[in-house]
């Protein structure tokens, strides 16, 4: 049976948000992405991405994702990114609603994202990625 958006509603009650289960922290990400773990789906718009762009994302701006939704791996964590929140959200309950499990949002937006990606932490984060520890 495939999932409503009726039922996707129904389905995150408090305990669902209470629980965080959907969010990921940048350095969490970091290390799964450094392991080939996770992917970064960036679904902001060209405007915006031409004005900083992560070249290791996946850019899908939010209008091109029901046209570009099969791109996304669904053998990885997707995690997805934009400045606010709001267009992630929407990606992750469409991407839910095709079938995707393994999708969450990135919280703390160009502070969070750019902090984990310094050099330091980098130097940091890939060691314990390769071996397989978590933040």
């Amino acid at each position: 049976m495939t999932m409503t958006l009726d039922d996707l509603l129904r389905s995150r009650d408090f305990d669902f948000w209470a629980k965080g289960a959907h969010n990921i922290m940048p350095e969490a990400f970091v290390e799964k992405m450094l392991r080939g773990e996770a992917v970064l789906l960036d679904v902001r718009t060209e405007d915006e991405v031409a004005l900083l762009a992560f070249p290791f994302a996946l850019h899908i701006p939010l209008h091109q994702l029901p046209d570009r939704w099969s791109e996304v791996p669904r053998d990885k964590l997707v995690a997805i990114f934009c400045p606010g929140g709001s267009r992630s959200v929407l990606a992750h309950a469409y991407l839910t609603l095709k079938g995707y499990e393994n999708v969450r949002l990135l919280k703390g937006g160009y502070p969070g994202l750019t902090a984990a990606l310094v050099p330091p932490k980098l130097r940091r984060l890939a060691p314990r990625a390769s071996q397989g520890e978590e933040a």
